[in-house]
């Protein structure tokens, strides 16, 4: 027997992760935004948004990236209440597919706006599925590190969504303020001013942008004027800015947790999974629970 073949066999990581998109455009539209609108037969490296700044948490998890469900809605970016309906309705389809494979013991749901995630979660906890938002995950961890956390977000009708996402998770008495950095993400009706896609681009070449001028003045506005104790971040359009703010913030002298929603959902996923629990079999009810409680208080 060969030295080759008496190596013992890689241990599979006891996280076994699925990492499913809110949605996928088109290859050929012309808004596209980072990662989301590469074809799904791609490397998973090359279609992990923010690759570089998430894959440190991704180490130690063996773990799929879903291409996504193309959107149905248009071939633009969520942002609306409708268009982020279109969206769940289109995820959970897969989300349903990945559970029964059983393949996964962790769903993680890409996408700031978290399209479908109380009944992916209630469709996961069916299989003894973790399942994380970005949202949800980013927010509570947040109440962990400061009394009070403020949002900074993509301007216009998401602000509003992610408005009722607080609201939904009774945030609202937690969250200081939802503050944004005066771009919209690409889409029809939304082409005059900068272009936050060009902002970043020139973020990441080193050179000075207006979304990380922006993003950093409304971060130290949440801090001064709304009372805010940590930093969240809402569409996941600006997920990428999270060390520029960090970096303006302590250049500021501003000793502040700033967090963004993929890997906060990541680490929460492994968390739970460290921690033997799932969700609560009450809140997140199967159709055929094993007991039924009396009343459910408000």
């Amino acid at each position: 027997m060969s030295a080759v073949e008496q190596l013992p066999e890689a241990e599979a990581s006891k996280y076994q992760f699925l990492l499913i998109p809110p949605f996928r455009l088109p290859g050929d539209t012309a808004w596209g935004y980072q990662t989301l609108h590469l074809d799904g037969d791609l490397p998973k490296l090359e279609r992990l948004m923010n690759a570089d700044m998430v894959l440190p948490y991704l180490d130690g998890i063996d773990w799929d990236l879903h291409p996504g469900a193309e959107a149905t809605y248009g071939d633009w970016p969520v942002e609306t209440r409708e268009e982020f309906t279109y969206a769940a309705d289109a995820r959970l389809k897969n989300i349903r597919i990945a559970c029964e494979s059983g393949k996964y013991n962790g769903i993680v749901l890409l996408g700031g706006g978290e399209p479908g995630f109380l009944e992916a979660r209630e469709m996961c906890r069916n299989y003894d599925i973790v399942c994380t938002a970005n949202a949800h995950s980013q927010m509570y961890l947040a109440t962990t590190l400061g009394n009070k956390f403020s949002v900074i977000d993509i301007a216009g009708v998401h602000n509003v969504y992610y408005r009722d996402l607080i609201y939904q998770h009774q945030l609202q008495d937690r969250c200081a303020s939802i503050r944004n950095i005066g771009m919209r993400l690409p889409r029809p009706g939304a082409e005059d001013g900068p272009q936050l896609r060009a902002e970043r681009e020139k973020a990441l070449a080193g050179e000075k942008s207006l979304a990380v001028d922006n993003a950093v003045d409304q971060a130290e506005l949440a801090i001064l004027e709304d009372g805010a104790e940590v930093i969240t971040m809402g569409c996941s359009g600006v997920f990428w800015l999270k060390p520029f703010i960090e970096k303006g913030l302590a250049e500021r002298g501003w000793e502040v947790p700033v967090l963004e929603g993929y890997t906060s959902s990541i680490m929460l996923a492994k968390l739970m999974i460290d921690l033997g629990v799932n969700a609560s079999g009450i809140t997140y009810m199967t159709d055929h629970p094993k007991r039924l409680p009396n009343k459910i208080v408000v």
